[in-house]
């Protein structure tokens, strides 16, 4: 199986590369400057020159793009955009590591984790960009994509369990009412879903076990 990996040198996508290859699939790490990653093979490219023919004979392309900066929050929407656009029509899946905030929290799924009076009003804008890229990703039917939603507290430095919990578009909790999730069981999920395929055109979630 052939994975891209774009951004795979931030710390999601270097846990995704890392998860990718120690399972012996085929990884492309997509980096703008020297690889960081496990991966062998390399694409040097900035995301958004990024081609059709670059992404051709993938069987899954990973999004691990981020951006947290005023001036760059708009890049969620256009980046998705462009990837959606390069690989509309093709039979390659798009997965895209998401964010937490747009997790509804109620069953009628009008209030979301961002809506909270406990959410820090300093991710606002970021939850607010990326739940407009999801919105805006939803709406496209030619492209086979999934968006995979971290649980609220996703931890760059959490430990690898091995374990997690599947869940759908409402923040889910484990049995001990946490919504927690380190970066490495989040790529473990990731890689699980792009090789099985079986949440197209939908939004998941995760939460460690």
């Amino acid at each position: 199986m052939k994975i891209a990996v774009i951004c795979a040198n931030g710390k999601a996508g270097k846990l995704i590369v890392k998860e990718a290859v120690n399972r012996g699939l085929d990884v492309t790490a997509v980096v703008r400057g020297d690889n960081e990653t496990a991966a062998q093979k390399v694409l040097k490219k900035d995301l958004f020159d990024l081609t059709a023919d670059d992404l051709k004979g993938f069987d899954a392309v990973i999004d691990a793009f981020g951006a947290w900066t005023e001036d760059t929050l708009s890049l969620h929407s256009t980046s998705l955009k462009h990837l959606c656009d390069i690989l509309s029509g093709t039979d390659t899946r798009l997965l895209v590591v998401g964010g937490a905030g747009s997790l509804y929290v109620n069953p009628e799924h009008t209030a979301c984790v961002a809506d909270g009076p406990d959410f820090p009003d300093g991710f606002k804008p970021l939850a607010g960009a990326m739940a407009k890229a999801l919105s805006e990703l939803r709406q496209r039917r030619d492209v086979r994509w999934t968006y995979i939603s971290p649980a609220g507290d996703f931890q760059a430095e959490g430990e690898r369990t091995g374990k997690y919990i599947l869940g759908g578009e409402e923040l889910t909790l484990n049995s001990r009412g946490e919504s927690i999730i380190s970066y490495a069981d989040y790529a473990i999920a990731m890689v699980d879903e792009a090789v099985n395929g079986n949440n197209i055109q939908k939004r998941i979630s995760v939460v460690r076990e």
